[in-house]
């Protein structure tokens, strides 16, 4: 049975004031579509090209009332990869209420340009208003300041929240420009807190500007520039909750103008560590963009000592470097082309990367004569290409723009290859050839959910099979699953995920691919899926076939059965009759069942002898922080679920001796031992945690009161009671019954703990996948697991022998502590005991965890990183693992009430565990 709950995130979600976990509170935005901006979104680009302070042709048509074209304009920034536009009509011989006007009706009447948000971009408030007046969606305001005084501030950002739209604030005030570190962070916590308290402005719909100056001046006081922002975006990141950051990248360079190379590299090096410290949208010209990793390293040296101040004669060594590129006639057009006398897979990588379209069609034709196929140089040599493009996309170090313009060679090399594709096609046999050499596979893990080690595994056997898998990765939006599976026309959509709420997540996204008439077969998989729950929830929600699946070796026959003409329907209609029955079966075994109203259960709860039971006093009560080497975890490490993970089953260390996959496992396990090897010299990751012990009493039947040492209630567990009808002899069981009843006059105890060996194994793994080396990306998260566990087995030992010390006298060995043969329980949110996900909210604020430890909670109440474990300890020596099943409506509503929270929220997080 499971104790402890791994869970993951990839959040930038920080500790709000007093430690306490806050809620998830993204940034939403849209044209006729939705944006929004979570810690895991990707840097987001505003478009300035519907500028007319900084495009000369956008200023020309606008005076000049083209406005057909200047929508040409608009257009162009959206499908080159503007995920928002900024639209600014200040010039001194247009009337900027009217072009304004105008233009922003114009621009609801082209769907492709509306679907984004706009940014009403002026310094005249009369143009502002009259933006908000006809703008689609929720917009964003560029900008307010305190520059005027807080009266007009506070005027303006009423008006701004009244219309609904977002705000950009800039580091301005009475006394001027913020341009020092703390002259910006006064400025930006003044201003958040005025909008904030007083207007009642939305924290999120804030977005501060902390102003980009250029550095490589000269000027002594310039030397912080870039430094100054980044701390102070990591400043108001963490310190002002849920506010975003944003900026104008290219003013970092404007002393270089003139000097492209210098430009694009440092550009790209200032918006890399801005992201790093938390800057997630901004203006970014494309064009004016290296990729980071591609900066020579002699250029990136003198340009991050410039940026970081890391010495005192920076600057003039980036002046004398950038005079010497630029005398030497053009050595960077020279550098530019270095790469054309590259080997043939490396010159299409480089096209794809940078987005160069020129040479590509001459490159492709080249790669076409080498294969036997022309499909060939697609599956080969291009998609070689678009993986490093994944995996720099990825890893923070290439932006959508680039992106966009990436796949804009793919096209164009795709384009050119389809009339041999086609050609071959006519002589090949009936239903051979194609564009594509077996078929295309969208892989997700849905919204709120952060677990992917399983999805990288079958991911990586499709691949090996031949099939072209889109991987879209962690917490992915149902939309945006939508919107990819359309444009890349795949053939299955994959989903997984681990955490109980990602159920829900899919049956939504199957009412929603139903809703649209998408017939698009879909595959799951995940810990907490199963054929039942795919059965009876997921399939009933779409016409199409949905398919659940248990491993990623059953994963291609599925594939290979829905995408082959002659066996598909045949296949589909065997799936459907077998999820029919059995959802009729489980639909009829709920009706049979039998279930107590939740007053019956509470009455037939766990009696336990109070009377005769004297709690152990911990040694210390209250939060207690922990650190650990990784190895004084080694012992504790349970290497079955490890093998269980690579999907090989059998119980350590028979599982090495095993006839069928005994060689396979000890091949594994001596790579997994000399990664551990290098994993604890090396430190690659860190193993940090929190627990907590405290007095504490069950009150109102289901419900544990948490105390202070001065007996002040801190707060309240809330635990779920089975309501099963049992035999006379069994009780209808909560955890709350394992803490002695406040009515007892008995003080007792509970513990709760947050740990985690994640932190690390993010970087380590996208090291790997860099390296296109998904084994060793997919062993380092599965030895972060191992260790996540390892050490909520080893801080549970010390709770009990130690701090808690219940069981002072205790010696197991690790396969007994494996067994659970210890006293006392550590049961976790989320599982079969207690699979309210929402308790960890509780957890986190008892615990401080996400301040204590920085590890941090998902929308959905995954737990990021992902090799983490949290739950409660009870020291009850009758205490015991068991599975709640079944509850009724009645203990939801009962529950909602306890809670604070609507009846049908409610239901969302305890769905699969209704009886009804």
């Amino acid at each position: 049975m499971a104790k402890g709950n791994t869970d993951e995130k990839q959040y930038d979600d920080r500790s709000s004031e007093g430690g306490k976990k806050r809620e998830i509170r993204p940034l939403k935005l849209s044209g006729l579509e939705p944006l929004i901006v979570t810690p895991e979104s990707n840097f987001i680009n505003i478009g300035e090209r519907t500028n007319v302070t900084g495009s000369r042709r956008f200023l020309r048509l606008i005076k000049e009332e083209k406005y057909q074209e200047a929508l040409d304009v608009a257009r162009a920034q959206v499908e080159g990869g503007a995920q928002i536009i900024d639209v600014n009509m200040d010039e001194g011989m247009i009337d900027g209420v009217q072009a304004m006007t105008t233009f922003l009706n114009l621009i609801a009447s082209e769907p492709d340009i509306a679907r984004v948000p706009i940014v009403i971009d002026s310094s005249k408030w009369e143009i502002i208003e009259a933006g908000l007046k006809v703008v689609q969606g929720k917009s964003i305001v560029n900008s307010i300041s305190l520059k005027e005084g807080e009266e007009t501030f506070v005027k303006h950002a009423r008006t701004i929240r009244r219309y609904g739209a977002a705000v950009i604030v800039m580091a301005f005030d009475e006394a001027g420009q913020a341009d020092t570190y703390e002259r910006r962070i006064e400025i930006c916590k003044r201003s958040y807190d005025i909008l904030v308290n007083e207007v009642k402005f939305a924290p999120e719909d804030i977005i501060f500007d902390p102003n980009i100056f250029p550095v490589g001046t000269g000027m002594e006081e310039h030397r912080k520039n870039a430094v100054d922002f980044f701390r102070a975006t990591k400043w108001i990141r963490e310190n002002l909750p849920y506010a975003n950051v944003s900026g104008g990248v290219s003013n970092v360079s404007f002393s270089f103008r003139g000097n492209n190379v210098v430009r694009e590299a440092m550009n790209a090096a200032f918006l890399y560590h801005a992201v790093q410290h938390g800057m997630n949208m901004g203006i970014v010209n494309p064009e004016m963009l290296e990729v980071y990793d591609e900066i020579p390293e002699e250029l990136l040296i003198h340009i991050e000592d410039v940026l970081l101040d890391r010495r005192d004669d920076a600057t003039e060594r980036l002046l004398d470097y950038a005079e010497q590129v630029k005398d030497s006639g053009k050595i960077s057009e020279k550098k530019q082309q270095e790469w054309r006398s590259e080997g043939l897979q490396e010159r299409i990588t480089h096209a794809l990367v940078k987005g160069i379209d020129e040479f590509i069609e001459t490159d492709v034709e080249e790669a076409r004569l080498q294969v036997d196929r022309p499909i060939e140089v697609i599956e080969i040599y291009l998609m070689n290409g678009m993986n490093v493009v994944g995996d720099l996309f990825g890893s923070g170090k290439m932006f959508l723009p680039q992106v966009v313009k990436s796949a804009r060679v793919m096209k164009k090399a795709v384009a050119y290859l389809l009339p041999f594709i086609e050609e071959e096609k006519k002589n090949l046999p009936e239903g051979e050839g194609g564009a594509r050499a077996v078929g295309k596979i969208l892989m997700a893990t849905v919204k709120g959910d952060v677990h992917d080690i399983g999805k990288n595994i079958v991911s990586v056997v499709l691949g090996c099979n031949n099939y072209e898998v889109v991987d879209l990765g962690v917490m992915v939006p149902p939309e945006k699953i939508i919107q990819t599976a359309i444009d890349e026309n795949v053939d299955i959509i994959g989903l997984s995920g681990l955490i109980t709420p990602s159920l829900d997540e899919m049956v939504y996204l199957a009412q929603e691919l139903d809703k649209l008439d998408i017939n698009i077969p879909v595959l799951i998989g995940g810990a907490t899926t199963s054929r039942a729950h795919t059965a009876v929830k997921i399939a009933p929600a779409y016409r199409e076939t949905v398919v659940h699946v248990n491993d990623a070796s059953r994963a291609v026959t599925v594939a290979s059965n829905l995408l082959n003409e002659k066996t598909k329907g045949e296949y589909c209609r065997s799936i459907r009759e077998e999820y029919d029955k059995l959802r009729e079966g489980f639909l009829n075994r709920s009706k049979v069942k039998e279930y107590l109203s939740i007053a019956d259960a509470r009455k037939n709860k766990l009696q336990l002898n109070w009377a005769d039971y004297q709690p152990v006093k911990p040694k210390k009560t209250g939060i207690n922080n922990v650190e650990v080497a990784l190895e004084e975890l080694l012992e504790y490490i349970d290497w079955t679920p490890f093998f269980r993970t690579w999907e090989l089953h059998g119980k350590y260390p028979e599982i090495l001796t095993d006839p069928v996959v005994g060689e396979q496992a000890t091949l594994l396990f001596e790579d997994a031992r000399k990664m551990l090897t290098v994993m604890m010299r090396e430190k690659w990751l860190q193993a940090k945690g929190v627990y907590g012990l405290f007095p504490a009493n069950q009150v109102n039947d289901d419900d544990i009161a948490v105390y202070d040492a001065d007996g002040n209630r801190i707060e309240t567990l809330l635990t779920l009671r089975q309501q099963s009808k049992k035999n006379k002899r069994a009780a209808n069981i909560a955890l709350a019954d394992f803490v002695a009843p406040e009515t007892s006059g008995i003080r007792d105890y509970v513990g709760a703990f947050c740990v985690s060996a994640g932190f690390g194994v993010d970087e380590k793994a996208a090291e790997f996948e860099k390296e296109h080396d998904d084994y060793n990306s997919i062993m380092v998260k599965a030895l972060a697991d191992r260790f996540a566990e390892a050490f909520a087995e080893y801080l549970h030992e010390k709770v009990r022998k130690e701090f808690w010390g219940y069981a002072a006298d205790e010696t197991l060995t690790n396969e007994e502590l494996i067994k659970e043969s210890y006293k006392g329980i550590r049961p976790a949110p989320g599982y079969p005991a207690c699979p309210d996900h929402l308790e960890k909210r509780t957890l986190w604020r008892l615990l401080k965890a996400e301040e204590n430890t920085g590890v941090r909670l998902t929308e959905s109440l995954a737990m990021w990183p992902a090799s983490s474990v949290s739950g409660y300890y009870f020291g009850h020596p009758e205490s015991k693992y068991f599975g709640l099943g079944k509850i009724k409506e009645d203990q939801v509503e009962d529950y909602a009430v306890r809670r604070g929270i609507p009846a049908e929220e409610a239901r969302k997080w305890l769905s699969p565990n209704m009886a009804d």
